[in-house]
């Protein structure tokens, strides 16, 4: 499995895993963030391999089609780099730090 495909589904279950099912989290979550294999999932919940797989597959494009239309993560990237370049351009000024220290944290609740 790919390191750049398990970034980014990591990240975008982060965003969206609220508006899955229950089976389509549990399957993402052990997969992905837990590195667990096709067939240890299949056990877990007594499914076929391949009921698993389609599940997964499933998922990643529902999740893809999330972003695609709310760019909740895409949008968070950009926020992201825009407070980076504001902080390192102005450095000294408190007033902008503590303002985008607000910003930031609107982003990282949970």
């Amino acid at each position: 499995m790919e390191i750049e495909k398990t970034n980014r589904m990591n990240a975008l279950f982060e965003f969206y895993a609220a508006l899955l099912t229950d089976k389509q989290m549990n399957y993402i979550e052990l997969y992905y963030a837990d590195d667990y294999s096709l067939a240890e999932i299949a056990e877990e919940f007594q499914v076929s391999r391949q009921a698993v797989y389609d599940n997964i597959k499933r998922t990643e494009k529902i999740l893809e089609d999330y972003e695609k239309k709310l760019h909740m993560y895409s949008d968070y990237i950009v926020r992201s780099q825009i407070f980076d370049d504001l902080l390192q351009q102005y450095p000294e000024d408190t007033y902008l730090q503590e303002k985008i220290a607000v910003l930031t944290s609107l982003d990282n609740r949970d």
